[in-house]
C-alpha cells in the first residue's frame, strides 16, 4: 500500500513533465521529489502515522470520556432536579395541609368563641334578670311595708279616735290569748 502511494506521488510530480535529464542533481524538480520522498520515508520510518493515530485515538478516548462524564453529570442533574421537584411537591402538599389545618383550627376557634359569647350573653342576661327580679321584689316589699306602715298608722289613728279604755284592755287580753294559743 505504501509502495503504491510512493509510486503515485512520483508519477504525479511536475519533474516528469520537465525537459532534459530527469535524474540530474541540477534538475530542481528531481531534487524536490527526492526531498519529498525522503521526508515521507522518514515520517513512515519514525511511525508518525501510528503516533498521530494513537494521539487521535487518545484524544477521541478523552473526548468520549468527557462525553460520558457529561452524560453522567446530566443524568445526575436530572435526578437532582427530579428530587427537588418531588421535594417541592411534598413541601407544597405539606403547606396545603398546614393551611387547611390552620383554617380548621381557626374555624373551630371561631365556633368556640361564638359558643363562649352565647354562654356569656346568657349569663349576663340571667344576671340582669336576677337583678331586675331582685329589684322588683325589693320594690314590692318596700311598697308592702310602706302600705302596711300607712295602714297601721291609719288604723292606729282610727282606733285611737274610736277606742275607749275598756275596749283597749279587752283587745289586749284577746291578743294575749291568741299569742298564748299559737305558742303552745
Amino acid at each position: 500500500m505504501i509502495r503504491l502511494i510512493v509510486l503515485a506521488s512520483l508519477a504525479a510530480t511536475p519533474a516528469l513533465a520537465a525537459g532534459g535529464p530527469f535524474f540530474s542533481l541540477w534538475n530542481t524538480n528531481f531534487v524536490v521529489t527526492l526531498a519529498f520522498l525522503l521526508f515521507v520515508g522518514i515520517i513512515i520510518w519514525a511511525k508518525a502515522p501510528a503516533k498521530v493515530g494513537a494521539m487521535l485515538d487518545g484524544r477521541a478516548a478523552q473526548i468520549k470520556a468527557e462525553l460520558d462524564e457529561a452524560k453522567a453529570l446530566r443524568e445526575e442533574a436530572r435526578a437532582l432536579l427530579s428530587s427537588y421537584e418531588k421535594k417541592q411537591k411534598e413541601v407544597q402538599e405539606q403547606s396545603a395541609r398546614i393551611v387547611a389545618s390552620a383554617r380548621e383550627e381557626a374555624e373551630a376557634a371561631a365556633a368556640q368563641a361564638k359558643e363562649d359569647l352565647k354562654v356569656s350573653i346568657a349569663r349576663r342576661l340571667a344576671a340582669a334578670e336576677d337583678q331586675i327580679a331582685a329589684a322588683e321584689a325589693s320594690a314590692i316589699r318596700e311598697v308592702r311595708e310602706r302600705a302596711i306602715a300607712v295602714a297601721v298608722a291609719a288604723a292606729g289613728d282610727v282606733l285611737s279616735k274610736q277606742m275607749t279604755a275598756e275596749g283597749a284592755s279587752a283587745s289586749i287580753d284577746t291578743a294575749i290569748d291568741q299569742v298564748a294559743a299559737k305558742l303552745h
